[in-house]
């Protein structure tokens, strides 16, 4: 079984990015600026008052839990079989992303979950091998032993390229901001609009790389991050969202209008 589960390990993590992108529409549900995402939270919450009793009802009856593995088993973790399926803890890193952060923030997290985590588990299946497994601990933070450097790697790099697409172009193409490509040395102004929560990066292709560049690093950092058995599909859009909210405000807070 643990071999039909590595198998499958990719093809899953792909569906796990998939799921992001279209099944919870939010990428085209930002680009028709909703004035609200209660319909969306909503959706989420009606399905999760489905999955979570199949699920508990799993974990409680050996009849189900057969009929259970037969349709969506090979789409499960080893680990998953016998605790809580993760994509209940993806539904609610979602819900969370887009009730308690800011419209855009919030955006970045459910992205870097459905991407980062994609690009960390694919990258580190097929390069981890070559490369050296990342330290225990980061800057005081505990790494997770079985990460490698090309699976953060590719966290950082997929992290870095989803916000600069995001507010490089995204948002000016959809909010009607824009950056300012000509004011190469420009600084950082991550500008903020509570209402509808959304940023605008000014000051240059210089800001927007800056902007990009630790976005990757938070991402990288988050999805490596050792937190025992709390699911990285809860843990990583939780951290990575509000460290970057925390960034935006602290950059708010010393330069006047934000990171």
């Amino acid at each position: 079984m643990k071999r039909v589960v590595d198998e499958w390990e990719i093809p899953r993590k792909v569906l796990h990015s998939s799921i992001g992108k279209s099944r919870f529409g939010v990428i085209y549900l930002y680009s028709q600026r909703p004035d609200n995402v209660k319909p969306i939270v909503y959706s989420l919450a009606t399905s999760l008052a489905i999955i979570v009793p199949a699920d508990a009802l799993r974990l409680r009856n050996r009849r189900f839990e057969k009929l259970y593995e037969k349709f969506v088993g090979f789409l499960m973790r080893e680990s998953e079989r016998h605790t809580t399926n993760g994509v209940i803890w993806y539904m609610v890193g979602v819900i969370y992303a887009l009730t308690v952060l800011p419209r855009d923030i919030g955006v970045m997290a459910i992205l870097i979950l459905s991407w980062c985590d994609t690009a960390a588990s694919t990258f580190g299946r097929l390069y981890g091998k070559y490369t050296w497994p990342l330290p225990r601990r980061l800057l005081g933070l505990p790494l997770a032993p079985r990460k490698s450097f090309a699976g953060f790697a590719a966290a950082v790099l997929t992290g870095a390229a989803v916000a600069i697409g995001f507010w490089g172009w995204a948002v000016p193409r959809w909010q009607g901001y824009s950056v300012d490509a000509a004011d190469m040395w420009g600084t950082v102004s991550w500008k903020w609009d509570e209402q509808p929560g959304v940023g605008v990066i000014s000051g240059g292709w210089t800001s927007l790389a800056l902007v990009g560049a630790v976005t990757g690093l938070v991402s990288g950092v988050a999805e490596a991050l050792d937190l025992g058995k709390v699911d990285d599909n809860l843990s990583l859009p939780i951290i990575s969202g509000t460290v970057l909210w925390g960034l935006s405000k602290l950059a708010s807070f010393f330069m006047g209008n934000g990171f």
